[in-house]
């Protein structure tokens, strides 16, 4: 029985598949290390690791011609088609009291786009614990939709006072916005309409050990 692809092992095998799948080919291995964030002598190593366990397979030594294969396969058989994705980082969410947005690039994760659906999904790390019985817990990847509006009881990204970024459900009263907490703990947080702005709705949550791109 073959050696299973360690984490980092399996989070280039990802980003080789996603570059097939867009691009039509795999990337040099120069290519690779840049956009991979790693030396070109490591992503050498991680192609004759990942070549040794039967994940791909190249046409000669220093062939850039890379063919992935089923996971199981023994035979040499071109892969089906990947399911998975990478999704940017894009900051931290306080999910207790708002803290201040980040607007930067904070890496990514990858996750299965089977599950994880939609056109330019961002993901935020959570930190607090007022959303806690939803289930959302501080540490989480809060996987979320590209969103400016929000239905009644949404669990939404709201940016107040064009500052502060938090989870919260949402609900739209006569004079007022409520972004309300699942966690008896924290009191409803009320706003004026200005002050809100809705920056996505959360689709799904990434917890425990997960593989980030980019993390090294």
């Amino acid at each position: 029985m073959r050696d299973e692809p360690t984490p980092r092992q399996r989070q280039f095998l990802a980003y080789l598949e996603n570059t097939v799948n867009e691009r039509g080919d795999a990337p040099s291995l120069r290519r690779a290390a840049e956009e991979f964030g790693v030396s070109h002598a490591a992503v050498a190593q991680l192609v004759r690791a990942l070549e040794k366990k039967g994940c791909l397979r190249r046409e000669g030594r220093y062939s850039r011609t890379i063919h992935l294969l089923h996971p199981a396969a023994k035979t040499g058989q071109p892969a089906a088609p990947h399911r998975w994705r990478e999704v940017p980082v894009v900051g931290r969410v306080q999910a207790g009291l708002p803290m201040y947005a980040q607007q930067e690039w904070d890496g990514g994760v990858v996750v299965d786009r089977d599950i994880f659906r939609g056109a330019n999904l961002f993901a935020l790390r959570v930190k607090g614990d007022s959303m806690r019985e939803a289930g959302i817990l501080a540490g989480d990847l809060a996987i979320c939709e590209p969103r400016q509006y929000a239905a009644d009881n949404e669990i939404v990204v709201a940016l107040i006072d064009n500052e502060e970024a938090t989870v919260k459900h949402f609900f739209r009263q006569l004079d007022h916005i409520e972004l309300r907490p699942a966690n008896e703990a924290y009191a409803p947080m009320r706003y004026g309409f200005e002050e809100v702005l809705i920056q996505g709705k959360v689709i799904g949550i990434v917890r425990g050990p997960v593989v980030e791109a980019g993390d090294r």
